[in-house]
């Protein structure tokens, strides 16, 4: 009875322990296609919940108010068969210290996602091996979202999480896909996270966990304080700038945070923020319209 009694509480101890780390929803979005059963697609997005949302990815517990919140929005471009041509939107926020609100931390597009993919297929992460480009894209994502989250709590916390999508890019890189080489656009997920790595970079790390943890943590504490930390932030980003003029984790950066700012620095309580919008329209020309609506 005794030995029955420490195998459940050994099974149940490890469940916990290998607590799953993501509450992701994914949405596979098909409009673009009409020559394929809908069916197969409502499969691939239930699969890709399952998937996603009940693998460990970590070795850390999770428990289930610590999950984070994140989505992969899927649209298939084009089918030949059991082949297909996709783009994949990813988004992750966290909550804020202390308050009802979340903040956002990633939003990337990624249009360089095609995969094959058979109706009722197994899907299963080996860190070992390429099994499908389906497989690596969305558990490289799945270990960048983890990284990019422990950053805002600590710095370079993340750089295990870096290390496994890395892995899972030198494997994919040997199969000649779109988006995992070096040769390939400088704004892939290959530069992703040997950039999110480099020690060149680490700026990016720094200004991501000033403005969250010293900044939208202290909020419910300290507004004015917390909006001196986010502009603290981005001055430590645009150390960057110099460096490495409109680097991709610059872009990725404000993808995330541009309208996030934009309120922040829009209502009180004032405080100097003389220079601010010249060098968030140098940081970031493309959002340069919303930071002339920033009120003085």
């Amino acid at each position: 009875m005794m030995c029955k009694f420490f195998s459940l509480f050994s099974i149940c101890f490890f469940i916990n322990l290998h607590a799953q780390e993501l509450n992701c929803k994914v949405i596979v979005n098909y409009d673009k296609v009409t020559n394929v059963n809908s069916q197969v697609f409502k499969t691939l997005e239930s699969s890709l919940t399952e998937f996603v949302n009940k693998t460990s990815w970590t070795e850390k517990a999770y428990k289930d108010n610590e999950k984070i919140n994140c989505s992969m929005f899927i649209t298939i471009n084009s089918s030949d068969s059991n082949n297909f041509d996709a783009s994949i939107q990813v988004q992750c926020s966290r909550p804020v210290y202390n308050s009802s609100f979340t903040t956002p931390l990633l939003n990337i597009n990624d249009k360089d996602f095609a995969f094959q993919y058979t109706e009722f297929q197994s899907l299963f992460y080996n860190p070992n091996s390429f099994d499908s480009n389906l497989i690596s894209t969305i558990a490289y994502y799945c270990y960048i979202i983890i990284g990019v989250d422990a950053e805002t709590f600590a710095l370079d916390s993340g750089a295990d999480y870096f290390v496994s999508a890395q892995g899972i890019v030198n494997l994919a890189s040997a199969t000649g896909g779109k988006g995992w080489a070096q040769s390939d656009k400088p704004e892939n997920r290959y530069y992703l996270v040997s950039d999110l790595l480099s020690t060149t970079f680490k700026p990016y790390r720094e200004a991501m966990f000033q403005y969250h943890f010293n900044g939208m943590d202290s909020m419910s504490k300290d507004l004015k304080r917390s909006k001196e930390e986010i502009i603290t932030s981005i001055n430590t980003l645009s150390s960057l700038q110099s460096v490495r003029p409109n680097a991709y984790l610059t872009r990725v950066f404000f993808d995330a945070k541009s309208d996030e700012i934009l309120s922040i620095f829009s209502g009180g309580p004032n405080i100097d923020i003389e220079g601010l919008v010249d060098k968030l329209s140098r940081l970031s020309p493309l959002n340069s319209s919303k930071w002339m609506n920033i009120k003085f």
